[in-house]
C-alpha cells in the first residue's frame, strides 16, 4: 500500500468506534467518499479520502494497544466508512480508543453500539447479536407501505 501523506488544509472525519471481546468497530462519518485509502497498522490507522464537497478529509489514531492488521478489514458506504479491526489481546475491554489520553472533538463513543460484554456469557452471544443487529435494521427501515391501494388492481 502506498504511504498515505496528510494533505494541506484536511478536516478530520467524525468519528465513532465501539468495542468488542476480538473486534474494535471505527466508524469515519463522511458523506459520499471517494478516493479512500485506509492503512491499518499494527499500533495506529491512518483514513483518508474526498468528501462530497471536495474537501480532503485526514484522521490518524494510535491505537490505545495493538492489532492484527491483517485480520482487520474495511467497507466503503455511502455516509461512512467502517473498519473492522482486530485485536490482539482478545476479551480485554478499551477504555478508549487510542493510546493518548486527550481526546479529540471528532473522536466519539458510539453509545448506540456499546455493549459492557465482560460480564456476559460466551455460549450463544453470536446468534444474540446477530438477532440485536437484525432487530436494529428493522426498526431503521420504518413502517411498512401502506397497501390499501391494491384493492384497485384486481378491478
Amino acid at each position: 500500500m502506498p504511504k498515505i501523506v496528510r494533505p494541506e488544509n484536511c478536516q478530520p472525519a467524525r468519528t465513532l468506534w465501539y468495542d468488542r471481546k476480538k473486534y474494535i468497530t471505527i466508524n469515519f462519518v463522511v458523506q459520499n467518499p471517494k478516493d479512500v485509502l485506509v492503512d491499518i497498522q499494527d499500533t495506529k490507522i491512518i483514513m483518508s479520502c474526498k468528501d462530497v464537497e471536495d474537501n480532503d478529509i485526514y484522521n490518524e489514531i494510535e491505537f490505545f494497544d495493538r492489532v492484527f492488521k491483517s485480520d482487520s478489514t474495511e467497507k466503503v458506504f455511502d455516509r461512512t466508512i467502517t473498519v473492522l479491526i482486530r485485536k490482539v489481546k482478545e476479551h480485554v475491554a478499551w477504555p478508549r480508543l487510542q493510546k493518548d489520553l486527550a481526546k479529540p472533538a471528532w473522536l466519539l463513543v458510539d453509545f448506540d453500539n456499546w455493549r459492557d460484554w465482560e460480564n456476559e456469557e460466551e455460549d450463544g452471544m453470536a446468534e444474540y447479536e446477530q438477532y440485536v443487529d437484525m432487530l436494529n435494521d428493522m426498526k431503521n427501515k420504518g413502517e411498512p407501505p401502506a397497501m390499501d391501494d391494491l384493492d384497485d388492481l384486481s378491478d
